[in-house]
């Protein structure tokens, strides 16, 4: 499987992680999983409407910091496995921009794991987000 980090939207293909998240996680201890799929969407930060975004990421920090998140949740919540796979380049609005998916005995677990990833993932990576305006007038947000 994948590790969780930071991918160009070419090199991530969704489908193919959770396929291959449920043959790696066939052990009857698992009860459930669910997931989260964020994508790009029309309302910007300031409320201007967004034509498309572009991601940058210091990818070696953030990924480290990305697996360190899993980690962590994982052992806080019991989850048998936590992934997150943030994309980067440029993104129009409707495209998918990150996937989180948590394993777990039951959803107890496995659900606030998924909240607390999402959190993190939003504030503690080193990630950048510019929203391009269909104005074409564009404003960076860290940690967006």
């Amino acid at each position: 499987m994948l590790e969780s980090g930071i991918y160009s939207k070419e090199r991530l293909d969704i489908s193919a992680l959770v396929k291959d998240l449920l043959e790696e996680k066939q052990p009857t201890n698992v009860g459930a999983i669910v997931t989260f799929l964020g994508i790009v969407k029309s309302s910007g930060l300031n409320g201007k409407e967004v034509n498309r975004i572009e991601m940058e990421s210091y990818e070696e920090h953030a990924s480290r910091t990305i697996q360190k998140i899993c980690r962590e949740v994982e052992a806080k919540y019991g989850a048998t496995a936590v992934r997150i796979y943030h994309m980067i380049g440029k993104f129009k609005v409707g495209d998918p921009l990150v996937f989180v998916v948590v394993t777990a005995q039951n959803r107890r677990q496995a659900i606030p794991a998924l909240e607390e990833a999402i959190h993190r993932y939003k504030t503690e990576p080193a990630l950048w987000k510019k929203e391009v305006y269909v104005d074409e007038t564009s404003q960076w947000i860290s940690h967006a």
